[in-house]
């Protein structure tokens, strides 16, 4: 068996022994009119200033990932600062564990059969050390609720629900539907994202969240 398909195989096996993540339905899109698209438009503006205004934000919760033939499901932990991450993966029932850290210098994971992996591109690496396609670099950003930058992912493309909050996000060839939120907060904070999809072609990450943090510290290396 080549390193890479066994590394794809343990992780999949590993990560099946976790609490699944359930699937549900995404919001509906509809076409709104100027006043409501207008204040969609600003809402989601006032989310992206705040969530760009935290020094440091993470969340814990549940992700389930697939490539078209292997996947599984695990617990997630992601703190972000800056352009910085620090991202755990575990499954509990094998008390296994991958931890990710990187920025725009580059990225190392630990914990794979084999020993550590670093590279430049994270995409490339988690593909070469796992088989699975995993947008690092916009995943904080769609997660929260917000487009990741131009620079990193190009342009996006918005889809809102009737009441005007964002139901999907369309931007580097992955789609991101929104499946729920939080309650709407008092003024000193903001409504973020608890469970989404993401998907490109064969890829597919669903994320469910149970906690964020605006205070999250990046563990030491």
């Amino acid at each position: 068996m080549r390193p890479r398909i066994a590394w794809v195989a343990l992780l999949a096996i590993a990560l099946s022994a976790c609490t699944s993540v359930p699937v549900r339905a995404p919001l509906q899109t509809v076409e709104l009119d100027a006043d409501s698209q207008a204040q969609a438009q600003a809402r989601l503006a006032a989310r992206e200033a705040a969530v760009r205004a935290m020094p440091a934000f993470g969340f814990t919760g549940r992700v389930a990932m697939s490539n078209g033939r292997d996947g599984g499901s695990g617990r997630i932990e992601w703190v972000q600062t800056g352009a910085d991450y620090h991202v755990t993966l575990s499954a509990p029932v094998t008390r296994q564990s991958w931890e990710l850290r990187g920025g725009p210098g580059g990225a190392r994971i630990e914990g794979l059969e084999g020993g550590p992996r670093a590279g430049a591109d994270v995409g490339a690496l988690l593909w070469q050390a796992t088989g699975f396609e995993i947008p690092v670099a916009a995943l904080a950003a769609w997660a929260a609720g917000t487009r990741a930058p131009e620079a990193i992912a190009g342009t996006a493309e918005l889809g809102f629900d009737a009441g005007g909050q964002l139901a999907r996000l369309q931007q580097d060839g992955w789609t991101i539907d929104y499946l729920e939120w939080q309650p709407e907060p008092g003024n000193a904070a903001v409504a973020l994202p608890t469970r989404i999809n993401a998907q490109r072609g064969d890829a597919r990450v669903r994320l469910i969240v149970d906690a964020w943090s605006a205070d999250a510290a990046m563990p030491a290396p």
